[in-house]
């Protein structure tokens, strides 16, 4: 039987290789593939591709922690994330803490990380790519 997973696919509408850098200097991401539009064994049908994304990120993975983050720059550079955010969960407060500020360079902080009812760390952040955050160390391994 084989397992059934969800994975978050982003698009950075033509950020995609600063957004890497900035998870893997901020969150210590792992880049674990990374394919160009102009390395694809099959070009891209016509119009599809915005003038200028040749060189573009047409599909790249990041490991944070277990997870895969996969990310592309898309087709053009229309960027919206909206109605979702990505939940960061770490061992320890002073993780969550160098994570969250990593996160909040250049971003835009909805709630400051505090003690909650739930978490005895959490906040919420908006990375400088529009990206929301809540990042949280679980109750159970804040001991």
């Amino acid at each position: 039987m084989t397992s059934t997973s969800i994975q978050p696919y982003l698009f950075f509408g033509g950020r995609c290789d600063e957004a890497i850098e900035f998870y893997r200097k901020g969150l210590g991401a792992e880049l674990e593939i990374l394919l160009r539009y102009k390395d694809s064994p099959d070009p891209p049908p016509p119009g599809m591709l915005q003038p200028g994304f040749e060189d573009k990120v047409m599909h790249a993975a990041l490991r944070v922690g277990g997870a895969v983050l996969m990310a592309s720059d898309g087709c053009d550079d229309k960027m919206c994330f909206d109605g979702f955010r990505l939940s960061l969960a770490l061992p320890a407060g002073v993780d969550a803490q160098r994570a969250f500020a990593a996160l909040s360079d250049g971003g835009q902080v909805q709630m400051p990380l505090t003690k909650t009812f739930f978490s005895p760390c959490f906040g919420m952040v908006t990375d400088r790519f529009g990206v929301g955050w809540m990042v949280t160390v679980a109750a159970e391994t804040a001991a």
